[in-house]
């Protein structure tokens, strides 16, 4: 049995999908998958990039060096993959620099892989998602390759950055990268906040919206109800952080000089 077709349609693909395409056209046996499979592995025709995923191998190309989106060989990690974080900022066009790490959510506690200088790193999603059942908010679909990515959107991961700064690629990296979306859809941005349940989380966002009441259109309505969720005590913006900082009352946030000045400005 041919699978042209197939490798036309599928640039990356799961031994899942392969094995869904045969039985769509009366082949069940799953040796014949393995023969076939095998045989265009010998061919050069595919490659094997981990346990159940493969690339296909465009004509004239090589195995070795043959070209393959990272993007959706992220999104093909596990069937509920949804593309987080830097990794979701950069599939937007909107990340400051590009990373060989690619990060995605999922349900599954998963071991991290790599392939060529790419490495692929599980998230899981936050309990308190998972606990009222919200793991889909704010996730879009992206068509790309041939594949549907799910990846969070823009107002999602403004947030979902700010949580995990070290999943943003750093608080310079994380700010200079939001700071390049011109527009934010507020009433996601907090209710997706308020969702999160996390006094530091809401004090970070409102902080990051404070900063930037005039590019991004804010007004007091939207950071009413992060000031309600505030934590008790000053909470470090960067939880790590052993430079100075100063305490921004109205947040209750230690921010470090380097936000507040904007150092990074000064380096372009």
């Amino acid at each position: 049995m041919k699978l042209n077709d197939f490798f036309a349609t599928h640039p990356v693909f799961t031994t899942n999908e392969l094995k869904k395409f045969l039985a769509a056209r009366g082949s069940h046996n799953s040796w014949t998958r393995k023969a076939l499979l095998a045989y265009h592995l010998k061919q050069g025709r595919v490659r094997r990039v981990r346990r159940g995923l493969y690339c296909t191998v465009p004509p004239g190309a090589s195995p070795v060096d043959c070209p393959v989106d990272a993007f959706v060989l992220a999104a093909k990690s596990t069937d509920d993959a949804v593309l987080a974080y830097h990794t979701a900022l950069e599939l937007h066009g909107r990340a400051y620099s590009v990373h060989h790490r690619l990060l995605y959510l999922t349900a599954k506690r998963l071991p991290p892989w790599s392939f060529r200088s790419l490495r692929f790193r599980s998230v899981l999603f936050p309990k308190v998602l998972r606990d009222k059942n919200q793991e889909e908010f704010g996730v879009d679909v992206v068509w790309r390759e041939n594949v549907d990515i799910r990846v969070t959107s823009l107002e999602r991961t403004l947030v979902d950055v700010l949580d995990r700064l070290d999943l943003g690629g750093g608080l310079t990296e994380a700010w200079q990268s939001l700071e390049s979306v011109e527009f934010f859809d507020l009433e996601k941005v907090v209710e997706y906040t308020l969702l999160l349940e996390n006094g530091t989380t809401a004090a970070r966002v409102g902080f990051f919206l404070d900063q930037h009441r005039e590019t991004l259109m804010v007004e007091d309505h939207h950071l009413v109800p992060l000031r309600e969720h505030l934590p008790k005590t000053p909470h470090y913006l960067l939880r790590d952080h052993r430079g100075t900082a100063r305490l921004v009352d109205e947040w209750n946030l230690l921010v470090p000089l380097q936000v507040l000045d904007r150092s990074w400005e000064e380096q372009r």
